[in-house]
Parts: C-alpha cells; sequence; structure tokens
C-alpha cells in the first residue's frame, strides 16, 4: 500500500494534475473553481462546498431517506447519488461531496456495526485488545461494488465544473468508534490503549490505514476529482501523541500511489495545535475549524490550500450576523494568501448542522461567489 513517508517529504508542496490517470479510471478531464483552487491555479471565484452537505438539512434529503437506515442508504446506489447531488441542485456549490459516512468500509468489510439515530456509530464488540485486532477483517475491493457503483451514477449526472470528493475517515478517528463501542467524550478506552500497549495500537492503526486505502482507492478509480480524510476526534490528543502515534499512518494513506494522484484535504475537530502535523501528512489542503483564524492557520501550515471556516453555528444567525462572519472569513482567506497560503476553499468549520435553514447555506454560496468572483 506505499512507504511511510518521513515528515520532511510528506510535508514538501506540489502540484497536483487533476486529470493525471484518467485514461486508467472513470476520472472525469474536468476543471472548474474548487479543482483549480485545490491544484494552484486558481478560479473565477473562491470555491465553497459545506462538509454534511449531503443530506441532514435538507427536507429533500429527508424524504429519500424515509424508511431507510443509514447503512441502507450507504450501499444503495441510486439513492447515494440522488443525496450527493441534491445540494448542488440546491445550492450551487462548487463541490459535492460524496454521501457515505466514516465507518461504511467498517460496514463493508464485515464489522458488526450499526450507526443509530441519534447516536451515531455503535460497534457490537469493542477492540480492545491484540487478539480483537488480529479478528478485524481486511476490507477487499470485491465489497465495495455498490460504492463504485454509487460514485460512477454521480459522474455520470454532474457538471464537470463541479468537483466531485470521495470521502473516508482517518484510522485514528476509526479506532476510537471500534475501541470505544460508539462515540466517545472523553476518549479513555483508546487512549488507555494507546499508552499501555503500543504494539497492538500500532497493528490496529496499519489493519484500518489499509482498510481506508482500499476505500479510497475505489472511489478514485470510479472517477471521484479529489478525496478529503476526516480525522475528527484527532482534536483530543496532544501534538507529541499525534506525531508519534498517529501521523504515520495517515502519512501511508496519502501518499499511496493511487491517492496521491488526486488533490487531497485533510480535516480534523479542535485541530489548531495539530495543523502543522496534519498538513506534514502530506495534503494540498488542510481543514481549519472555526477556532483559529485562517491568516494564523497560514503559519502553521505554510504551502498548503486553507479549508474553511465558518461557524456552523453561524448559519442561525440573522443575515447582518452572518454576512459579517462571510465577509471576515473571506478577508482572512485573502490575507493567508498574501502569508504564503496557496489558496482558500470556502467551508464550515465543522458540519451543517441538522436543523440549519437550507436557504441561510443557499444565501452564502450566492455571497462568497458574489465578493470574490473576478
Amino acid at each position: 500500500m506505499g512507504g511511510v513517508l518521513n515528515s520532511d517529504a510528506s510535508s514538501t508542496s506540489r502540484s497536483v494534475d487533476p486529470t493525471a490517470g484518467a485514461a486508467t479510471t472513470g476520472r472525469r478531464a474536468g476543471t472548474g473553481p474548487y479543482l483549480d483552487e485545490v491544484t494552484g491555479v486558481g478560479g473565477a471565484h473562491t470555491p465553497v462546498w459545506f462538509m454534511r452537505q449531503a443530506g441532514r438539512s435538507l427536507p429533500e434529503y429527508k424524504e429519500v431517506r424515509a424508511g431507510s437506515t443509514m447503512l441502507e442508504a450507504c450501499f444503495d446506489p441510486a439513492m447515494t447519488c440522488e443525496i450527493t447531488l441534491q445540494p448542488v441542485r440546491r445550492h450551487g456549490v462548487d463541490a459535492a461531496i460524496f454521501f457515505s459516512d466514516i465507518v461504511i468500509p467498517l460496514a463493508a468489510a464485515g464489522v458488526d456495526i450499526d450507526i443509530v439515530p441519534g447516536t451515531g456509530p455503535v460497534v457490537a464488540e469493542p477492540i480492545r485488545d491484540e487478539a480483537g485486532v488480529a479478528a478485524l477483517p481486511e476490507l477487499t475491493p470485491d465489497r465495495l461494488d455498490k460504492i463504485e457503483e454509487a460514485v460512477r451514477l454521480v459522474v455520470a449526472e454532474l457538471d464537470p465544473e463541479v468537483a466531485l470528493i470521495g470521502f473516508a475517515g482517518a484510522p485514528f478517528t476509526m479506532a476510537s468508534y471500534l475501541i470505544e463501542g460508539g462515540p466517545s467524550r472523553n476518549h479513555e478506552h483508546t487512549k488507555s490503549l494507546m499508552y499501555s500497549r503500543p504494539d497492538v495500537w500500532n497493528a490496529l492503526m496499519a489493519k484500518l490505514a489499509d482498510l481506508t486505502t482500499v476505500f479510497l482507492r475505489a472511489q478514485i478509480d470510479a472517477g471521484v476529482d479529489a478525496v478529503q480524510l476526516f480525522d475528527s476526534w484527532a482534536g483530543a490528543l496532544s501534538l507529541r501523541d499525534y506525531r508519534a502515534l498517529v501521523l504515520p499512518h495517515s502519512t501511508r494513506i496519502f501518499a499511496d500511489e493511487v491517492i496521491s494522484t488526486v488533490p487531497r484535504t485533510h480535516f480534523g475537530v479542535g485541530t489548531g495545535e495539530l495543523l502543522g502535523a496534519m498538513g506534514d501528512a502530506g495534503p494540498e489542503v488542510v481543514g481549519v475549524d472555526w477556532r483559529i483564524p485562517l491568516d494564523d492557520a497560514a503559519g502553521r501550515v505554510p504551502g498548503k490550500v486553507l479549508q474553511g471556516n465558518l461557524d456552523p453555528a453561524m448559519l442561525f444567525a440573522d443575515r447582518s450576523a452572518l454576512d459579517g462572519e462571510v465577509r471576515r472569513i473571506v478577508e482572512e482567506g485573502s490575507r493567508a494568501r498574501d502569508l504564503g497560503a496557496r489558496g482558500h476553499v470556502f467551508n464550515l468549520g465543522h458540519g451543517v448542522l441538522p436543523s440549519t435553514d437550507p436557504g441561510a447555506v443557499t444565501h452564502v454560496v450566492e455571497l462568497v461567489h458574489e465578493l470574490t468572483g473576478k
């Protein structure tokens, strides 16, 4: 699956040709504001997309999901395609994010896991020892036929100017779900295993890195234009622990010979102190949550495209306050470029909240395009 790069090699900024490898995969030879920005070309305006834009807040999402579980939706190609395209139609965003969930590759591999409404992923038998790691099934490409079919359906319908971003959870976040048995506030079992049995920990992380690589490769081969690796819970770690026990495994994913052919984004929540290390993993784009100003982040991850970073709660504010925040972030993105950032992708600092007014999301897209159009 590719060797681990050292931090010096993996932090080197480089341009990625979004059409590279298109002859051997289903990927479109498209361009547009998002791909232009993340490859360093610079687009007609600052591109906009939103994490969790595909679902949750949209009435059309709730309608199409009625009567189906999250796992059923994620393994139904036609439904996955429809949900992925809904925010593009409604909001006019510059990129679609493939509809999935962090634990889908685990479910595809055969792990007994469910996504419980109002709770999140729940694992039937948490993994907390060497035997549990040894029993974790591998993910083989033949188990991802429905995921690949869904990607191909989206590619067939998506405007070439709108990028399709592939999706996967990073090894640490998946490990946390597996060890805790579900969402956790303190990650006590996870950290206990990390500190007490680093050999078992690294064996688990290596397996999850392989699984994630297979999952992202399948999406790339089917036609996604770019990928984002979500390390949602990495903010629970110290910089020292992240570098020693997480970074090598995420780096191996980004360095994979197929994954490295497309623009790559790395994102975590509460990871302001980890941004430099997350940049060292090898992505072209680093996601920034709302706690760190973009012009500050530019100094922490020099040479990277920055993504972010409107607080999702601001979408509930009145239009005057919302517009002020959008303008501030656009200005900080511009200053970040002056300070060495290679570009700015406008996004939230985390996902769209379920009760968000879709009209506010559309308004933000229109405002960013208006403010940044050339």
